[in-house]
């Protein structure tokens, strides 16, 4: 039988954080939350929007500013936070004319992978039980990972492949993070989950002809946001969810469908990559993670 949120325990007394709620899939899961009992705290660049979409949402509902695409941003959310049960790092850009972030990388991959492994790497002590990062099904568009030029110094920028390279990271990361904190003892999990495909304002920002045709087409193949947050809510609340899966819908190439153990690629499996892509990340960043049994602290 398909899981579904109404199987979700009463949350009363848990803290969560997820990026980019001020709409989309991130809105969606604040709203199934905050229902269940939770206090959630909507971390968003557009804290104007974030409050409109937060006053109709009955519950604990708490507005922050962050900017995935400025690391003083990221810090300033992470001094001022205390501590809390779950981070959803939800938030993502997708398919955008290129450019790049405040601290100069490719924004892509600097927003949805950059921002979220600094914040996550700074907020992890003070979280009580898991991470969940959202990839993609475009994660498997991307032939290899070009871990020498992961900011498009070298190479002619093609904006589907820097969206489908900064969700392979996701996933990558998500894996990572989980087999560091498994080997060094920690109760702690990391998850990585993706929504299928649905119609969200993700698709109505590339500035081209497509932000006018995309969700209509998207309707078709995909299902309605939320059914998309089924994966997120699922990994960020269940206990006996397992971190060591992927999980997502499967139907449709996995565009669609209930929340089960998702297939992913062979390059997404790479352990080397994910080592590799941690300690470039760890250098761009500035973040570096330490582990230890029950505590990890960030620097």
């Amino acid at each position: 039988m398909a899981w579904k949120p109404a199987e979700i325990p009463d949350q009363t007394g848990r803290t969560f954080v997820i990026t980019g709620a001020n709409g989309g899939l991130g809105a969606v899961t604040t709203k199934v939350l905050a229902a269940k009992g939770a206090t959630v705290i909507m971390a968003c660049r557009n804290t104007v929007k974030a409050k409109e979409v937060a006053s109709g949402i009955d519950g604990d509902v708490r507005v922050a500013e962050l900017d995935l695409a400025d690391l003083a941003s990221i810090r300033k959310f992470a001094d001022d936070s205390g501590g809390f049960d779950v981070l959803i790092n939800n938030a993502g850009l997708m398919n955008i004319p290129f450019s790049r972030t405040k601290d100069g990388f490719e924004t892509q991959w600097g927003v949805n992978h950059l921002g979220h492994f600094a914040l996550t790497g700074l907020l992890l002590d003070r979280i009580g039980d898991r991470v969940v990062t959202l990839s993609s099904i475009a994660h498997k568009q991307t032939p290899k990972l070009w871990i020498d030029d992961l900011d498009y110094e070298k190479r002619r920028y093609q904006r589907n492949l820097a969206y489908a390279q900064a969700k392979l990271c996701n996933l990558m990361f998500a894996r990572e993070l989980q087999r560091r904190l498994r080997e060094s003892g920690s109760a702690k999990r990391s998850y990585g989950v993706h929504p299928g495909v649905s119609a969200t304002d993700l698709f109505a920002h590339t500035e081209t002809p497509l932000d006018y045709v995309a969700k209509p087409f998207i309707r078709l193949i995909g299902h309605s946001p939320a059914k998309a947050a089924h994966s997120t809510l699922f990994a960020a609340t269940m206990p006996d969810a397992d971190p060591e899966t992927y999980w997502g819908p499967t139907r449709l190439f996995g565009s669609q469908g209930p929340v089960k153990p998702s297939s992913s690629t062979r390059l997404s499996q790479n352990k080397d990559l994910w080592q590799r892509l941690w300690a470039e990340s760890e250098r761009k960043t500035g973040v570096t993670y330490s582990f230890s049994a029950g505590r990890t602290p960030a620097q």
